[in-house]
């Protein structure tokens, strides 16, 4: 604290752990948060009304926020009502709602706004000037996040504008006693490998890499790190989880919703890198990995680090047979008629960007060996569902009759939006006879935890605070999905790979089918 004076956290924050609060149910508890400031540059975009003051008033609800905290907002455009427009955005976003006047009372007092270009030096000194008089006025005690909610372009030169104004140094690289130092960069990270590979740099001749969290919020959602638990907190799953039962592991990220107005971005980015080159290898990494040595940062992304080192590439005519990217085309989805990508605003008429891509893939390693792993990811599907599937291997000899036509067991773990596992087995069904038929055993999250889950961002955020990288991406884990990715795109343009067409409230196009025959995709 600042001053030398012990400040007494303010109500709603800052209190120890009990077993009484229901509202803390489903976060860590094990490490506290130091004080610190909250940057976001970028306050005036969508992200911050959406998901990061959401996120923050519904830790500060649940009294997981330290005691000294300030919230300040970095961005061009005016904001004289900057907490009132939180606040607004709060009470719409919130998963609890309606807002409580005590804990909005308290945080709002911590917030504020420094309007400026992020391109000149005037801004970051503004910026100083406020953090210190948040230090003295907040307890702060000279520890900052610097959330990056902005377009990928300016993240190099905010960072060079944060080291010349003396704002983060190497030496903040950690809870060392005094103060930290931390950045939160948002995806995508980079377009490529060279991209990447060059921000990589950049962030690396000013910060230290334990200071940098590349954010994927998939990874904050309760039900992917219950992956990690199903397997390795259990021990009826481990030993199946290899080439010796499981036959094919399927992984689903499908949308509803189309581009969203948002033409001109998916022109540039493409459904391959707006959710396969990240969401979607991040949940096969997770699928994949071997057990870490401990739940340490470092110790898990080292194993996911071998798996996309393992992963067999896609390159040259081998595109044509392990992958296939389509556009969605009019529909009907949901019972309303839909046009197709190409009449969506801002989108070229003879626009090959892809909104669905299906493919194939190989880890090649000692586990996984001769196992696909077959992944679809695509906007205006079906339904909004995303789930991990392990088809386990058929019986090698039928012993009841009838029993050809069950299917194989399968385990089902269930993302979004009924959040849950599933299991997949045989059973007989009543009477004399010894007929089979296929059930489910069932297990739902809202149903065994309620309904208060916590929302992604909420995770990240706290496990920033308290300086927890575990859920975060490392330089090379980028660099090692853009190394499986760029060939895709490279084999599309010489192998002059055709975009295939789907309706719009249909499961893909028919040309993916044979990705996963002989027994098809999963209808989830």
């Amino acid at each position: 604290m600042s001053e030398g004076k012990e400040k007494k956290p303010a109500e709603g924050q800052g209190e120890a752990p009990t077993e009484a609060n229901p509202l803390r149910e489903g976060m860590p508890e094990e490490r506290t948060a130091a004080p610190a400031a909250l940057v976001i540059f970028g306050a005036s975009g969508d992200l911050t009304r959406r998901k990061l003051l959401p996120a923050v008033y519904n830790l500060a609800l649940s009294r997981l926020l330290p005691g000294g905290f300030a919230v300040v907002g970095v961005a061009r455009r005016p904001k004289p009502d900057f907490a009132d427009d939180m606040r607004e955005a709060v009470n719409k976003f919130s998963r609890r709602r309606p807002i409580d006047d005590a804990a909005w009372g308290e945080l709002e007092r911590g917030i504020s706004y420094v309007q400026g270009n992020f391109d000149e030096p005037e801004t970051y000194k503004a910026l100083g000037a406020e953090l210190e008089r948040l230090d003295k006025e907040r307890g702060t005690g000279k520890s900052r996040v610097f959330y990056l909610a902005v377009s990928p372009d300016q993240v190099p030169g905010i960072v060079r504008g944060l080291r010349e104004a003396n704002l983060v140094t190497p030496a903040g690289a950690g809870r060392n006693g005094d103060h930290f130092e931390r950045i939160v960069v948002e995806k995508p990270f980079g377009e490529d490998l060279e991209s990447a590979h060059d921000l990589n740099r950049e962030l690396g001749s000013h910060l230290a890499e334990s200071q940098i969290y590349r954010i994927d919020h998939y990874l904050g959602k309760e039900t992917v790190q219950n992956l990690l638990v199903l397997r390795f907190g259990n021990t009826i799953f481990e030993p199946l989880w290899s080439r010796q039962h499981v036959d094919r592991v399927e992984l689903t990220v499908a949308e509803d919703i189309g581009v969203e107005g948002r033409g001109k971005f998916y022109e540039q980015v493409g459904i391959t890198r707006d959710i396969v080159q990240n969401h979607a290898l991040q949940l096969l990494t997770l699928v994949a990995m071997e057990p870490p040595s401990s739940w340490d940062a470092n110790a898990v992304r080292d194993e996911k680090v071998k798996v996309l080192r393992a992963l067999r590439p896609i390159t040259g005519k081998a595109v044509l047979d392990h992958t296939v990217r389509a556009q969605y085309a009019a529909g009907v989805v949901r019972g309303e008629h839909v046009p197709g990508y190409r009449e969506e605003p801002d989108v070229a008429k003879d626009s090959k960007t892809e909104t669905y891509v299906a493919l194939k893939a190989h880890v090649d390693n000692w586990r996984w060996s001769g196992v696909p792993f077959t992944l679809r990811t695509g906007k205006r599907l079906a339904k909004r569902v995303a789930e991990v599937v392990l088809h386990f291997k058929p019986l090698p000899h039928g012993l009841f009759r009838g029993q050809d036509g069950t299917q194989p067991n399968a385990l089902v773990m269930r993302l979004q939006p009924d959040e849950g596992i599933s299991l997949r087995f045989a059973a007989k069904v009543p009477g004399s006879g010894m007929a089979l038929r296929g059930v489910t055993m069932d297990f739902r999250y809202g149903a065994a935890f309620g309904s208060s889950t916590p929302e992604a961002y909420e995770r990240l955020l706290l496990d920033v605070l308290r300086g927890d990288a575990t859920l975060f991406t490392r330089s090379d884990e980028v660099e090692a999905q853009w190394r499986f990715i760029d060939p895709i795109f490279a084999g599309w343009a010489s192998e002059h790979a055709k975009v295939a067409s789907y309706p719009a409230g249909s499961w893909g196009p028919e040309e993916a089918d044979a990705l996963a025959a002989p027994r098809g995709w999963r209808r989830p």
